[in-house]
């Protein structure tokens, strides 16, 4: 099987605005963005910002107040920890044979993924999982209005995930409804993470040579496409000391994508290359940020690793591929970066 990096039938496609991100600015290190938004991609301003205080509750990205309420620290590590736990005993349990991973993704992959991980929950909280809810948040609330409500709530000590076993000592409606929102925060980013990052996986290196493992598949997966390609920081006094082409007004967008591609940092940036992992190490090389920085590591990458090998696992055992009449891969302008509909297709 030839080496993933000399497969290059494929076009990705980046959204308008994405693709003008990429064209206007890679290379540059601090740049405006809009007349109150600073982007930076040079990796010493970018480690510098990031270094100068910790995320304010509204800039975490999973954490942020929940109707109204402030998501303390200790809340969220708990959180966090219940659901690693819960993600711990999915994959202790023997791999799952015959399974079918055909199909479109990166929703084949999350569909998995929520049943190895919360298939034993009641229905309305794994509803919550539904890719469909991020259309709006109109629609998540609506449905966590209407689970909140609906009689035979589930009660401690039934068989339940950690994670829906912390939801069942809600007592009341409004109690319900803050467990469910809860549930899909710390439940949902890591079904839609972990799936959108093996599907850009394969859209970009499939099929993989027989030697490389699936650890440097990744790593090159989230260097192309991180799925959490900006980072935000709200204006804060620390910023303009740090840069004088920052004003005391301007937000800052970190951004992973460009650095990621930076040509000052990376050979060949372009191409997807997992063997240039052996000799680079994910936590120290310059400008790779795919999981935050070191000051402040995202809580779920212990997740979202092993779930992502798992998957890795059985689609390199099974003889899938990507489709070949697929030549096209757009990646839209949303939060979470991947191409939008990776065909997955037994071969011949």
């Amino acid at each position: 099987m030839p080496p993933s990096s000399t497969v290059r039938p494929r076009t990705t496609v980046f959204a308008p605005r994405l693709a003008a991100l990429i064209d206007d600015h890679l290379g540059r290190d601090v740049f405006r963005l809009e007349p109150d938004t600073i982007g930076v991609a040079g990796f010493e301003v970018a480690d510098r910002i990031l270094a100068a205080r910790r995320a304010t509750e509204t800039e975490r990205p999973t954490f942020k107040p929940l109707h109204g309420h402030s998501i303390s620290r200790g809340e969220a590590s708990g959180v966090t920890r219940t659901i690693g736990n819960d993600v711990r005993e999915a994959l202790a349990k023997p791999a799952p044979k015959d399974v079918d991973l055909s199909g479109s993704w990166p929703l084949t992959g999350h569909l998995f993924l929520r049943d190895l991980i919360l298939g034993q929950d009641p229905y309305r909280l794994r509803l919550l999982m539904s890719r469909n809810l991020e259309l709006t948040p109109k629609l998540t609330w609506s449905v966590i209005a209407v689970g909140a409500a609906l009689p035979g709530w589930p009660r401690p000590g039934e068989r339940l995930t950690g994670l829906a076993g912390r939801a069942s000592g809600a007592t009341g409606y409004q109690e319900r409804r803050y467990a469910m929102g809860m549930y899909r925060r710390a439940a949902a980013p890591v079904c839609f993470t972990v799936s959108t990052l093996v599907a850009n996986a394969l859209w970009l290196g499939s099929p993989f040579d027989d030697s490389t493992p699936n650890r440097h598949i990744i790593y090159e997966a989230l260097r192309l496409l991180p799925p959490s390609w900006n980072i935000l920081r709200n204006a804060s006094p620390e910023y303009p000391v740090i840069d004088d082409r920052i004003g005391e007004r301007d937000d800052v967008l970190l951004l992973p994508l460009l650095s990621h591609r930076d040509p000052a940092l990376w050979d060949a940036p372009d191409s997807f290359r997992p063997e240039r992992w052996k000799d680079l190490d994910p936590d120290t090389a310059p400008g790779y940020l795919p999981f935050g920085h070191s000051s402040e590591r995202c809580w779920g990458r212990h997740m979202v690793m092993p779930l992502a090998e798992l998957l890795l696992d059985l689609i390199r055992g099974s003889g899938l591929v990507v489709d070949p009449d697929q030549r096209v891969g757009k990646v839209p302008l949303l939060g979470l970066l991947g191409v939008d509909d990776v065909r997955l297709t037994h071969g011949a």
